[in-house]
């Protein structure tokens, strides 16, 4: 009999704690232990690091502006940019087909011709004019002028160039900083004794955790 009793008290107990852990974890619902498990899987995936990383999407970038923030999945500043290098590119453009008209006008102004764009050949009443629209020293002004102004755009497109391709270097290397829930930083204050003099001594403790 008492044998049963104890087996019936045993038998009880075991469904009791069946009942509980039920209902503490029910079906479908990941345990403490699964969900523990996948923070640190998740965590050790977050810590992973490709050294080479940087390297690739300098080099994309160097091969075709705007690439290796592809591939650093910043989509937003492809526009960025593919605009800041087109503007430059545009403005090197423009400002070297100026270059080039003044400066062949005034190449052959200074050979004796008076044909060039910038001699006004149109009257109305058929005489050649005598003077020009531009002088000499207009065409010599605005060419170097507009040579100034296409050096600096050039300049300015490498310099753009240079920092598409640094932009998604220093990113790619953000990108693998460990930014996950496992650090921590936490100031608190302290309470010392000195053993010998008994002396209390206060102050406060950094702890960071990684």
């Amino acid at each position: 009999m008492r044998k049963t009793l104890i087996f019936l008290l045993i038998l009880i107990g075991s469904l009791s704690l069946r009942g509980q852990d039920s209902i503490l974890n029910p079906a479908g619902a990941e345990s403490p232990n699964i969900k523990s498990r996948n923070k640190k899987d998740k965590a050790e995936k977050a810590l992973e690091i490709n050294p080479l990383a940087p390297s690739k999407a300098a080099f994309y970038s160097a091969v075709l502006p705007g690439l290796g923030q592809v591939y650093n999945k910043r989509y937003w500043k492809i526009p960025l940019v593919w605009g800041a290098i087109g503007t430059g590119t545009y403005a090197y453009l423009y400002n070297d087909d100026l270059y080039d008209r003044f400066r062949d006008a005034f190449k052959r102004r200074r050979a004796g011709f008076t044909d060039d764009e910038f001699w006004d050949l149109n009257t109305t009443d058929g005489v050649i004019p005598t003077s020009p629209n531009l002088s000499n020293e207009a065409l010599q002004d605005a060419q170097e002028r507009y040579q100034r102004d296409r050096d600096l755009a050039l300049l300015i497109t490498i310099g753009l160039y240079a920092l598409n391709i640094i932009d998604a270097n220093v990113d790619a290397h953000l990108k693998q900083y460990n930014v996950n829930e496992e650090l921590s930083f936490r100031m608190q204050p302290y309470l010392e004794v000195n053993p010998i003099t008994r002396d209390p001594h206060y102050g406060m403790a950094f702890h960071i955790s990684f």
